[in-house]
């Protein structure tokens, strides 16, 4: 009995201890572009799926207990990254955080707001920086890079007088690299403005970045993209700058028709010098359509799904997540933003954010860095929300019908004699055999259910690759 109660202490210390003691060692690998251009991998080479969810205002709403409980739901859901803003765009320089601190002194970004020591239980030890630094060590802990925005958009642009200068944008890109340098951070410059006409103060607060981690201007000991505004992509303004990494695109909240995030991603994987892309801001769930839901209503879970397939078999690197609750951290006594469906709190659980994983399932599950788009596999691969998607790697073809529409393949472009043909359903990750075929010809295949949210993975295999059966069986 003794021995019992032993061991039973010994499970709850370890669950409870073990997050902020990994935190402190910083066991999060540095992450880099992959050899080929396409991807992300860790400092040793191993293949980084850049699965994030929206988190904009994370350090500015939420306090430990309730950041701590979102980390660890999105840890769970196989989330790799979470993005989230410095200085957030709802009054996050001039409306104190959960604990009443303000980030900066007089609204100067070249004058961050720290106090001595961090002691959470005495407020004039425990700052704005304080409450960053222990969000972000707690999210690395569990697994999870912080997706950091300097700064929101607003506040380079904030006319007629803007809080930032490339002046002051550098100091505070120093500030930000020298205290955080170490952590698992993906840096996220921009922030859904066009920077059209302050290029410079966006690049000054890369080059501070760069400055404060490695004490010089040396962009390979960072990551860095660029979140873009709606309907842009990085790649307009900065895909030749050697900080940007990777390329972000934000397709945005409108109709599939109108938006087509396939071609969006497949023109930034297009561009020289090689470099990869995500979509950083996609339709988010609940949020409403082309922001006129009277006239649309609002999104859910297949919405969602629809745009991560889309977007990662078109070329992209990983994809991000987003509810419309969630990135304002909207609660009923906030000012709420378009119409949030729900708390923040309850939105979490909605069921496109665990849906996710199993896009990060199939890809993990088989070789990743020789993944290319290529529509060409479908005969006919429709338009709008009925589109199909195929993307294809050494030994296999994962093809994603967006309506379950049945369409026709080009067999033949992967190695082996014979492929195994296997439906994955993106809503459960459930499997079913879908049947053994010579690898030549054209051959036909019918979805097992169609229509909105009846939405289907076809995953073909060279049978004398042996590769395990990807999701669940049924």
């Amino acid at each position: 009995m003794r021995i019992r109660h032993l061991f039973t202490l010994v499970l709850f210390l370890v669950a409870t201890l073990a997050p902020s003691l990994l935190a402190q060692k910083g066991t999060l690998p540095r992450l880099k572009v992959s050899e080929n251009r396409r991807f992300l991998v860790t400092e040793s080479g191993e293949p980084f799926f850049y699965l994030a969810d929206t988190a904009w205002e994370l350090f500015h709403r939420l306090d430990r207990k309730q950041a701590v409980d979102y980390l660890a739901l999105r840890a769970a859901q196989r989330y790799t990254a979470i993005q989230a803003v410095a200085l957030a765009e709802l009054e996050g320089i001039d409306e104190p955080n959960a604990y009443g601190d303000l980030p900066l002194i007089d609204r100067d970004p070249a004058r961050p707001a720290v106090t001595n020591g961090a002691n959470p239980g005495n407020p004039a030890q425990y700052d704005y920086w304080d409450h960053v630094d222990y969000i972000i060590d707690q999210a690395n802990a569990r697994g999870l890079y912080i997706a950091m925005l300097p700064t929101w958009g607003r506040w380079v642009h904030n006319e007629p007088q803007p809080v930032f200068t490339p002046a002051n944008a550098q100091a505070y890109g120093e500030f930000l690299g020298k205290r955080y340098g170490r952590k698992g951070i993906i840096w996220v410059i921009g922030g859904d403005r066009t920077p059209t006409g302050v290029e410079e103060t966006w690049r000054a607060i890369a080059r501070g970045i760069a400055i404060g981690v490695s004490g010089r201007e040396d962009y390979d000991k960072v990551l860095m993209t660029f979140h873009p505004r709606g309907g842009q992509t990085s790649s307009s303004h900065f895909h030749n700058d050697n900080w940007l990494h990777f390329n972000m695109q934000q397709t945005g909240h409108g109709l599939a028709a109108g938006v087509k995030s396939w071609e969006r991603i497949a023109k930034d994987y297009a561009l020289t010098p090689v470099k990869p892309v995500v979509d950083g801001e996609p339709l988010y769930e609940d949020h409403p359509l082309a922001f006129r839901d009277t006239e649309h209503g609002y999104s859910f879970d297949a919405h969602v799904r629809q745009r991560a397939y889309w977007s990662v078999f078109s070329g992209a690197c990983g994809h991000t997540y987003g509810n419309h609750s969630v990135w304002q951290m909207y609660a009923p006594d906030r000012k709420p933003i378009n119409g949030p469906l729900f708390s923040w709190n309850q939105a979490i659980h909605r069921p496109g954010a665990a849906q996710m994983q199993h896009v990060r399932n199939l890809i993990e599950s088989r070789p990743q860095l020789s993944r290319v788009p290529d529509d060409s596999l479908v005969a006919d691969p429709l338009d709008g929300a009925d589109r199909i998607v195929a993307t294809r790697g050494e030994g296999y073809v994962f093809i994603y019908s967006a309506q379950g529409r049945k369409f026709t393949v080009h067999l033949g472009k992967i190695s082996g004699d014979r492929v195994r043909a296997t439906w994955v359903n993106p809503r459960t990750g459930d499997r079913m055999a879908a049947g053994e075929f010579a690898n030549e010809g054209n051959q036909e295949f019918t979805c097992p259910s169609q229509g909105f949210g009846a939405d289907w993975l076809l995953v073909l295999d060279d049978t004398a690759r042996n590769f395990p059966l990807p999701g669940k069986t049924l």
